[in-house]
Order: C-alpha cells, then structure tokens, then sequence
C-alpha cells in the first residue's frame, strides 16, 4: 500500500520514504502497470486524435503541438486516421472510445448528409469531443476550432485585384467541405466588393491533392477562359496546377499569378515559391489542447476561429496586360 501511494505521490507519505522507495523502484526496474492504474481511479489518461492523414502537410504541426500540450498534461495520445473515407472514420471513433479515451479530437470526413450517427452517439456519450475544423450539419452539436478561411480567401484575391489581374481563375475543393466552400465565397465576394461579374468559366473543381490540381490546370489551358491569374483552394492543389504550367511554357507569374492556402513546406520551396495564406497550425493546435483541458475539467468553452496571414512570395506579379496600338 506504502508503495502505490507513493507512485501515485500521495500527500500522507513522508518525502525521505517517497526518495527511498522511488529508489528502490528504479533500482528494481518496476513500471507501473497503467491499465491496472486505469481500472482504479477510472481514468485512462488517453487522448484520441483523428485526422485524414498525417501524410497531409496541414496537420503535421498540429499534430505536434497537440501532442506536446498533452505529454505536459501526463495524457497518451492515439492518434489514427480516417484517409477521408467515413467508414473508416466511423470505425476510428469506436475503436477510441473501446480503448475508453478520456477525450476525443477529430477532423471530420465531411459529407453532404445531415447526419451521421457515430456522431449523435458521441454526443449522447458525453465524451468531451472537439472538432477541428468547420461545423456540417452532420456534427454541429460540438464545440469547434477552426480558421477564419473566408477572410484569407478575401484577402487573397484582393492581393490578386491589386495587381491589376481581372480575370482570376479559381480552383475549387471538395463540395462537401465547409472550409473548400468559405474559400470561395472569399474569392466571390472580393469579386463582387470590386464590381466585377462572377463568370463560371473561370471556377474549375480541383479536388484537394497535387494530382487534382494537375488536371484542372489541363482543363484550364485546354479551355483558354484568358485568365491571367490562378488561385488555387489549397498549396498541394497549386503545386499541381505550377508543374502543368511550367511544363507548357507558361512562366509564372509573367504569364499567369498564381496563389495557393495553407503555407505547407512545399510552398516556399516550390520551383516558383509560392504566395499563399500562412494558417495557424502550431497554434491552432496548442488552442484545441487549451479546449480540451477545459473540457476535461467539466467547464464548456466555446469555439474558436483563428485569423490567418497573407505571405507574398514570386508566384505573383502584376497583370501581363497586351500592349495597345499605335
């Protein structure tokens, strides 16, 4: 009994008895048996994480920052992932809660239906759960952390405007997902704020990966729609679109601007390094941590939305206008 108080570092134990036993633990080679532990105070100190994929650049340093705020906290973190398939995502969440996660952290696999009921169940279980990213109708009952993508998106082809570019191409993400959708609406309503018509032929669907932004490069040099610039949803989407310009000739930014979202690596270090929105992800995860130990101590913060900061970089110049006749 003397020697669990001491590993649980019970105030009633002298401090000479807890350095010799502590001794004699380290000598012994003892590890504490945290299951046993767990089944005893009713506590796990385990934490569920699930994201797409860590491969995915967006979430590498937040899954850093949530990881360093929990080891602090004395919490293990299982981290899993969805690779944006809901059955999958559905299987991740069960599999936490069996292994009786304390608390849950997930970046939803959005979907058009309105509900979805591994979510409902977590909500009636009670089980402190943050979600990171935008609210869906599917899972609008938890408290969400996100960034502010629509005014960075604003942001962006205002910067675009400026140069003097008044036909902007923009390359969409996935319907289903709030944050694709708040980058659009930015690019409309800049569009709209400088009385310039939206024209359709200048929206092409790229998807979310390198390769999707690849074809609807193709698809926009096949179509000619004179645009002189490009603004792409995400980095990866404009990191394709950069190597199918390049590659037909195209120089950037002489002949085409082009913009990403996100300030993954791959950015800076493009072949033409590449003006985007730089989201807070190191901080939005110690925020998510922040909400989390809240949550855990039974109080209800509320959602957060973080800004997000324009970076120029060479991927964008001013409009090539054509020269006038003498």
């Amino acid at each position: 009994m003397t020697v669990s108080k001491v590993m649980r570092d019970a105030p009633d134990i002298s401090p000479a008895t807890k350095t010799r036993i502590r001794a004699l633990v380290q000598k012994m080679g003892y590890v504490p048996d945290a299951l046993a532990q767990g089944l005893r105070t009713r506590k796990t100190r385990m934490l569920g994480l699930v994201i797409p994929s860590i491969t995915n650049p967006i979430f590498a340093r937040i899954v850093l920052a949530v990881e360093e705020r929990a080891f602090k906290l004395g919490y293990d973190l299982i981290l899993a992932h969805t690779l944006n398939q809901p059955d999958r995502e559905e299987a991740c969440l069960r599999h936490l809660l069996a292994r009786q996660v304390e608390g849950v952290i997930v970046h939803p696999v959005y979907r058009l239906a309105p509900a979805a009921p591994i979510y409902n169940e977590l909500f009636q279980l009670g089980r402190p759960t943050i979600l990171l990213g935008h609210r869906a109708a599917f899972c609008n009952q938890f408290v969400n952390l996100e960034t502010d993508d629509l005014q960075a998106s604003q942001a962006m082809t205002q910067h675009l405007l400026g140069l003097g570019h008044k036909r902007i191409a923009f390359f969409s993400g996935p319907a289903a997902a709030p944050w694709a959708q708040e980058r659009l609406e930015g690019y409309r309503r800049a569009l709209r704020e400088a009385q310039i018509e939206w024209d359709d032929h200048l929206v092409f669907n790229a998807g979310s990966t390198i390769e999707e932004g690849e074809q609807a490069a193709a698809q926009l040099l096949g179509e000619a729609p004179g645009a002189t610039a490009v603004q792409a949803v995400n980095d990866l989407v404009a990191v394709g679109a950069a190597k199918v310009f390049l590659g037909r000739g195209r120089h950037i930014p002489r002949d085409l601007s082009l913009a990403g979202f996100g300030n993954c690596l791959v950015s800076e270090f493009n072949r033409v390094p590449l003006t985007t929105v730089r989201q807070p992800k190191y901080r939005l995860g110690l925020a998510v941590m922040d909400t989390m130990e809240k949550m855990l101590r039974g109080e209800h913060p509320p959602s957060q939305r973080l800004c997000s900061e324009l970076i120029i970089r060479a991927s964008t110049g001013p409009a090539n206008t054509p020269p006038t006749a003498a």
